[in-house]
């Protein structure tokens, strides 16, 4: 057990916590501690990075629903334009307006996904976390 100098305190950053342990136990905690930081890091870097994968796929499942929703579009109005041209009658508006319908649909699934898709950013906790343990180390050596 490491015995503490009188009138210091534990938690003082400017004291040893345990100064009778030699260089190789030291080296061998430090190696250790990295370790375990890295896979904490690691596993942090995961669950964030997943949860920004899935709303990747949300926003890419709805720029499928767009690309669909567009296909579609494209088809009625071209049927429309069409029997628009041959009969020049009503039944080619109605078309025209199904058409129309589908475009917007198209053009709000588009917009939907693309705002998904900016929502995706880096793993913000991983980055604080990094950033904190790199403080750290600095103040490790003072």
């Amino acid at each position: 057990m490491a015995e503490t100098r009188v009138g210091t305190s534990p938690s003082d950053p400017r004291q040893p916590m345990e100064p009778d342990l030699s260089l190789g136990e030291l080296l061998g905690r430090l190696t250790s501690d990295f370790g375990d930081l890295v896979s904490t890091q690691v596993e942090l870097a995961k669950v964030e990075i997943k949860e920004e994968v899935s709303k990747a796929g949300r926003g890419a499942g709805l720029l499928t629903g767009a690309g669909v929703a567009a296909h579609l579009a494209l088809l009625v109005l071209s049927l429309a334009a069409a029997w628009g041209l041959d009969e020049v009658m009503p039944r080619g508006l109605a078309f025209l307006i199904v058409g129309v319908v589908w475009a917007i649909v198209a053009a709000v699934l588009m917009m939907s996904g693309r705002k998904q898709l900016e929502a995706v950013r880096t793993p913000p906790q991983t980055k604080a976390s990094i950033e904190e343990d790199v403080e750290w180390a600095k103040n490790q050596k003072n």
